[in-house]
C-alpha cells in the first residue's frame, strides 16, 4: 500500500475523482462493508429456509443501520478531509456538491 498522503482527492487516469485513505480509515470502512456483506448473506440463508417473515424483516433492519452507520463514517470522513482540503485551496463548488450529495442521501 502507498504512504497515506495529505492530498485528500485527485482525478485518476479517467478523469474521476480518486481518494486516498490512511490505513486506518481503510480498514475501519472494509470491516464495516464485511460485516454487512455478512449479515446481506445471513438474511439469503434465511429466505432460502423459509425463514418467518418478521424475522427476515428484523434482520434486514439491522443491516440498513448498519450501512446508514458506513455511510454517516465515510460522509464525516469525506467532510474532514476532501471538503475541508478543498475549501482550503479555494475550490468553493466542492459546497455544492457535498449540498448535491447530502440531497441524494435523504431521499
Amino acid at each position: 500500500m502507498e504512504e497515506y498522503s495529505e492530498k485528500a482527492a485527485c482525478e485518476c487516469c479517467c478523469g474521476k475523482k480518486t481518494k486516498e485513505r490512511s490505513p486506518e480509515e481503510y480498514k475501519k470502512l472494509i470491516h464495516r462493508l464485511n460485516r454487512i456483506e455478512g449479515q446481506i448473506r445471513g438474511i439469503k440463508g434465511m429466505v432460502e429456509r423459509d425463514a418467518y417473515c418478521t424475522d427476515i424483516l428484523v434482520q434486514s433492519s439491522a443491516v440498513a443501520a448498519a450501512l446508514n452507520a458506513f455511510n454517516k463514517e465515510l460522509l464525516a470522513n469525506h467532510i474532514r478531509t476532501c471538503v475541508a482540503d478543498d475549501i482550503r485551496s479555494g475550490h468553493d463548488e466542492v459546497i455544492d456538491e457535498l449540498v448535491n450529495t447530502l440531497q441524494k442521501l435523504m431521499k
